[in-house]
């Protein structure tokens, strides 16, 4: 039997008691990168739900589970879980509305209300952190992220031919950035913190921080401090002037201070960090825009690769260390994919 019509049938049994003998309709709500769905119910009562579609053989709901728990323990607003069929791969979930911060963000004079409450969420979630209640984000854990970027971004999307020194200055470039983000303060990590997983959800009542309401976050893990924030303002899909950005970062970090969360004392020494998590995340995500590409077929993600690249290339050639990635950066950018480069 198709999944989707497992999945109607398990919604007229939820609902079978509460509006006997009435339809509930079934519409598509969202999609990610990955196997999981979304669908959005219009119940009798004008009311609305989410339905999350995680095939078993592909996904697990656990940890989608247990990390809302985490989360809406420190105080965020994270879909509410209502039902489930761990079995068949179904959740029913609150419904935190279809406005993203993405959206929303096409008014930039939104931007600062909106990060703001980003950057609170983001706080109270690192606060809340503990260790051993996610998984590590460790040094096998980044340093297979950044094999992506070889392996889909140089040698599938732009037909690069890595040869042994090419491939011995990525390891040793890499090496640095894993150091680096090795040494910084580890904190409950989202590990998707962006415009297309916050969403705009109002007021909210009396003590509770409605927005953002906060999305896609299975995946968390305890890691480094700065990775949700860069994920947050060198976001692949939307992006400020660096002056912008940086009034966002040091309104973050002076926050985080007061909160008590061990962040670097100098700012200067704290925008290095960042700096350097976001060469992690945007090497990662070159790659895996590529894999959802060539492997998927999913090519909307194309059209956000030169933002990435830009942010990649801009931070590289401010750091000696990372001189090899900047030339690197250099010569590929304007480059089609398919096209061998010669080193």
């Amino acid at each position: 039997m198709p999944r989707t019509t497992l999945l109607r049938h398990w919604v007229q049994t939820l609902f079978a008691e509460q509006f006997p003998g009435q339809h509930i309709p079934v519409e598509p709500a969202s999609a990610d990168a990955s196997f999981r769905r979304y669908f959005r119910l219009t119940l009798p009562d004008a009311s609305t739900r989410i339905v999350m579609d995680a095939p078993p053989d592909k996904e697990d709901c656990r940890p989608f589970l247990r990390v809302a728990t985490l989360f809406r323990a420190a105080g965020t607003n994270v879909p509410e879980v209502l039902a489930e069929d761990l079995e068949r791969g179904f959740l029913l979930l609150s419904d935190l509305g279809s406005t993203t911060y993405l959206q929303a963000l096409a008014d930039r004079g939104a931007a600062a209300r909106l990060y703001g409450d980003a950057n609170r969420a983001l706080i109270a979630i690192q606060l809340a952190s503990q260790p051993g209640r996610l998984p590590a984000y460790d040094h096998a854990l980044l340093g297979r992220e950044l094999a992506l970027f070889p392996e889909w971004y140089l040698r599938r999307h732009l037909g690069l031919t890595i040869d042994a020194a090419l491939d011995g200055d990525l390891q040793a470039v890499f090496a640095a950035i894993l150091a680096n983000n090795l040494r910084q303060p580890r904190v409950f990590v989202h590990r998707d913190y962006h415009s297309r997983n916050l969403m705009v959800v109002g007021e909210g009542s009396t003590g509770f921080p409605a927005n953002p309401g906060i999305l896609d976050f299975q995946d968390a893990v305890y890691g480094p401090l700065t990775y949700d924030l860069v994920s947050l303002y060198r976001d692949a899909y939307i992006d400020w002037p660096e002056e912008q950005e940086l009034d966002f970062v040091i309104r973050y970090w002076e926050a985080a201070r007061l909160a008590g969360l061990p962040v670097q004392g100098d700012f200067h020494d704290f925008y290095r960090d960042y700096e350097w998590m976001g060469v992690q995340r945007q090497l990662k995500v070159l790659g895996i825009f590529a894999r959802l590409c060539h492997r998927d077929g999913k090519h909307d993600y194309l059209q956000d690769m030169p933002r990435v690249m830009a942010y990649l290339r801009r931070t590289c050639e401010r750091y000696a260390e990372l001189a090899t990635l900047a030339k690197l950066c250099r010569r590929i950018t304007g480059q089609q994919p398919g096209v061998a480069l010669s080193f």
